[in-house]
């Protein structure tokens, strides 16, 4: 009787996510890969493998899920500012019973050069803002934007880069520029000029697709106030790249 391929749940919708899906379904036949979107993106890029899209409806709707599809192991490949997502991965793993993987990949470190800003939430970095300039580049997406929306900022102006449109509430002085990643240096460099920014706000998110905005900050001498990462759930391991993730998934079957 033939065996039955190990079902992996990846938890998606970042380029990593798609790269382990891409990888496994390529070169690994005995895995059956299934790939959970969130559907907050109008239009995302579908990995290869089968597809769900929509919320579990929390730790325990994810739990009942992947015990009624036969889920043999999950990976959290998720956007690492995904706090709320990954904590109810770890807790419906343990419900479960099936092993967890978060795949996370390495956050941005300064250089020389650099006037980076750190804060611990999108809050802390709108307290910063009037000490460091007046025309603000706000790329941290369209999820959160409330923080910057409080009278004190009124006299700021933001310049909102996300993928689709955001909704109230929003700052009160803004331009909304609609574009997704990855971005070049040359770009981010006329984006700065043109708009004359003097102050960058980012999520620490890693990766090379929106890293150039750094370098063209730095070139500008401008600040950057940075959002640290929330952890990761104490108890799970980390693999910083699709690689690691799926040899993380080969010893599961080759163990099994």
């Amino acid at each position: 009787m033939p065996v039955p391929p190990v079902h992996v749940l990846v938890l998606g919708g970042t380029t990593e996510a798609r790269r382990l899906a891409e990888h496994l379904v390529a070169h690994h036949p005995e895995v059956r890969v299934t790939t959970s979107l969130a559907g907050r993106v109008a239009s995302p890029k579908l990995p290869p493998g089968d597809v769900r899209v929509g919320g579990f409806g929390g730790a325990e709707g994810l739990a009942v899920w992947a015990r009624e599809h036969g889920v043999d192991a999950v990976v959290d490949a998720t956007h690492p500012f995904a706090a709320t997502m990954s904590r109810n991965a770890a807790e419906a793993a343990a419900q479960a019973h099936v092993p967890l993987l978060a795949l996370r990949r390495p956050g941005w470190v300064a250089q020389d050069g650099d006037r980076w800003h750190t804060a611990g939430t999108l809050a802390e970095a709108a307290e910063l803002l009037p000490a460091l300039g007046e025309r603000v580049f706000l790329t941290t997406g369209r999820m959160g934007l409330a923080a910057f929306a409080g009278a004190g900022l009124d006299a700021l102006w933001f310049l909102v880069r996300s993928v689709d449109a955001p909704e109230p509430p929003c700052p009160a002085r803004m331009e909304v520029l609609l574009d997704r990643g990855p971005f070049d240096l040359p770009g981010e460099r006329e984006l700065i000029r043109r708009h004359r920014i003097d102050v960058l706000v980012t999520k620490d998110s890693g990766g090379d697709a929106t890293a150039p905005k750094l370098t063209a900050a730095r070139e500008a001498g401008i600040p950057v106030v940075v959002v640290r990462r929330p952890p990761v759930p104490e108890g799970v391991p980390v693999a910083r790249t699709p690689d690691e993730a799926a040899r993380w998934v080969r010893r599961l079957y080759a163990s099994g």
